[in-house]
């Protein structure tokens, strides 16, 4: 059991917030559970007011509605509380190291509380499933042909890798579609808010939005009106032509109809 390699108490979180950017989200759900060198669990569960508007599709993921955090406490109000509950734990969660941890300091320093990751060691679950569990393509050859991959890294060992186990994957799984455009919509989902095809422009209540980086949620026409330096960055660097396209566009005054609902 985990306990058993425990010095000191393990805080085991995990964050829903309003979006995916680690600079500007909100915190809205905070969980932890303390598990102790002595085996004892307690757990602590925070609703938190982000003191903005909860994007349609961040609910659609964690089902938490503008509504359910109105009369929560902001996040500034349950600082102290979460400091007192994460010190002096280590820390643990499933992808904490590239989201949950990042998020959670931003909020505290946006706030003004004090908090520090020095001398706090890392337990990912992720990592460990990652590291134990490989998902390249000689453990695919492994797992669904039972055969180990000795050209592996060469071009044509690794294309003839990959059709046995495209053979092997459709012998194992009868569900799988039987056709290429069913097959592109598994393999290749693309979210229909997309205006681009790789989804660094979406569309969000009849606007065209940037999503990502530190403008992500912000409005073409906002950006175009107002900083239009961050459009001409865009165009300047290595994003795909249909992104520079709408940007392109934007800083025209041009903009395509948004999809039917």
């Amino acid at each position: 059991m985990i306990h058993e390699i425990l010095q000191r108490p393990l805080a085991v979180f995990d964050i829903e917030s309003t979006g995916l950017n680690k600079k500007t989200d909100r915190i809205i759900d905070l969980a932890i559970v303390r598990i102790h060198p002595d085996g004892t669990q307690d757990a602590h569960s925070f609703r938190v007011n982000p003191e903005r508007p909860i994007p349609k599709d961040s609910t659609e993921v964690h089902g938490i509605t503008d509504d359910d955090v109105k009369d929560a406490p902001t996040f500034k109000e349950v600082a102290p509380q979460v400091v007192t509950l994460l010190d002096p734990c280590d820390f643990s969660g499933f992808n904490v190291l590239r989201y949950d941890a990042p998020l959670l300091l931003e909020e505290f320093a946006r706030v003004g509380v004090p908090f520090s990751m020095e001398g706090r060691r890392i337990l990912d679950a992720q990592r460990i499933f990652h590291i134990k569990e490989p998902r390249d393509l000689s453990a695919a050859l492994t797992f669904y042909c039972g055969e180990m991959h000795l050209g592996a890294h060469g071009a044509l060992d690794d294309v003839l890798a990959t059709v046995r186990v495209l053979d092997a994957q459709f012998e194992r799984y009868e569900d799988l579609p039987k056709d290429m455009d069913a097959l592109d919509a598994l393999c290749n989902p693309r979210d229909p808010r997309w205006a681009d095809a790789s989804g660094k422009i979406k569309w969000q209540d009849g606007d065209l939005v940037v999503n990502f980086g530190q403008q992500q949620g912000q409005p073409l026409r906002t950006l175009a009106a107002k900083n239009a330096g961050y459009l001409e960055w865009i165009l300047r660097s290595d994003f795909p032509d249909d992104t520079k396209d709408l940007v392109r566009n934007a800083m025209s005054n041009r903009y395509p109809d948004p999809p039917s609902a």
